[in-house]
């Protein structure tokens, strides 16, 4: 392993990756998104990751701002389907800084009613600037449709309807019913003796009472395909076309995001990108994407055009899908398509933040993280006919939903 791991008492484990660097990336992860979320709930766990940096038993909403970024550093914070993370990036000696704030805010927040107020209205308004990007709307829209009756379906910020409905007790009992301490963890990456960084986090972490609260998250029953028209007022058609694909356990996942990169992946030699934008001046953006869950996954299609030109453009795909479930990779093609996904997987750990939430995540999912070498190893085993069996499975016309929003 090229990493460290310390569990303590209350569950909560912490995280160690060494680099000689002056600048340190550090994350919380936290098991609970908005699918753990009840029912009228929507919008809550995103609703708390907002109002932690209010105010706490020691600190009002300026003291918690100012305690990073006045040294220079960066905090922020995020909510999935399933995690929230409150991350922070700062130089090497501001490490006990960011667990002291990170403890505070996570564990002592206060959640006064006037910052609920605030909050609720700032929220409401990034749910209306959201509605305003057809882009973004369709693909929520789309996770609605294809994940229908689930939580998993819910709009990660929530409607404003049930945000103006969210209270402190809502807070509270979603707290204590998903913030379990076994189900969080401390990633550090940085320029430290590991010693120390345990140090730090038993006398930040230690004393948190533990909590090993068990949610039952259900697996969402599978789509069945349809195709739905929306009119929008908007100047541009957009469209996504997906269905639910493999868990994040599954054993063709890697083979999947392989076949999802040569689809339509990253960069601009992708099929569909050489298809849709280079050959035919359809679409400015086309793009597919496979993001797996721990028990259901999602892979989709998107792409924005004039109206004139939606129809063949959904021609142009759904030939490209149906090359992909009748043509095995060639050799070459194969290897090819191997080596540009492991070199954009090697680029992508350059971002050293994303790469420590990345592992914390792999170890609440798998309760390990796999080095560089083991994914590349995952990727190597792939095989062609594997590739070609999961592009029949997952690119099957009879699963595939199709969701328009095409102008008034």
């Amino acid at each position: 392993m090229d990493y460290q791991l310390h569990t303590l008492p209350n569950g909560i484990r912490i995280l160690f990756k060494h680099a000689p660097f002056a600048v340190t990336h550090c994350c919380f992860l936290i098991n609970a998104g908005s699918r753990d979320e009840a029912a009228g709930k929507d919008g809550l766990a995103h609703f708390i990751e907002h109002l932690v940096f209010k105010e706490t038993e020691r600190r009002n909403t300026s003291q918690i701002l100012n305690r990073l970024e006045l040294v220079g550093a960066d905090l922020n914070a995020y909510t999935t389907k399933e995690y929230t993370c409150i991350h922070a990036s700062f130089l090497q000696e501001h490490l006990e800084r960011a667990a002291d704030l990170f403890e505070d805010i996570l564990f002592h927040s206060t959640f006064p009613q006037d910052e609920l107020e605030k909050e609720r209205g700032v929220i409401q308004d990034e749910i209306a600037s959201y509605l305003d990007q057809p882009e973004e709307a369709i693909q929520d829209d789309f996770e609605g449709m294809l994940f229908s009756d689930h939580p998993l379906g819910n709009n990660i910020l929530g409607t404003a309807e049930t945000v103006e409905r969210l209270n402190g007790d809502d807070i509270r009992q979603f707290i204590k019913a998903n913030y379990a301490t076994d189900e969080m963890v401390f990633g550090v990456f940085g320029n430290y003796d590991f010693k120390k960084v345990v140090k730090l986090a038993e006398k930040y972490f230690a004393p948190v009472p533990a909590n090993y609260s068990k949610k039952q998250r259900l697996a969402p029953a599978a789509n069945s395909s349809a195709y739905i028209i929306q009119q929008k007022p908007i100047t541009q058609t957009h469209c996504v076309i997906g269905t639910q694909a493999y868990s994040s356990a599954h054993a063709d996942k890697y083979g999947l995001l392989l076949a999802n990169n040569v689809l339509g992946g990253m960069g601009m030699s992708s099929r569909l990108n050489l298809e849709i934008r280079e050959k035919h001046g359809i679409a400015y953006t086309i793009e597919s994407n496979y993001t797996s869950l721990t028990d259901t996954g999602m892979f989709s299609i998107y792409f924005g055009t004039d109206a004139e030109k939606a129809a063949k453009a959904t021609k142009l795909i759904l030939r490209e899908l149906k090359k992909m479930r009748d043509n095995k990779l060639g050799t070459l093609q194969f290897h090819q398509a191997k080596q540009k996904f492991i070199g954009q997987i090697a680029l992508a750990e350059e971002s050293r933040m994303s790469l420590i939430i990345s592992m914390a995540k792999s170890l609440l999912d798998f309760g390990h993280a796999d080095s560089l070498d083991e994914v590349f190893a995952k990727v190597n085993a792939v095989t062609a006919d594997q590739v070609l069996r999961i592009c029949n499975e997952v690119f099957d016309n009879n699963r595939l939903m199709t969701l328009v929003f095409e102008p008034k």
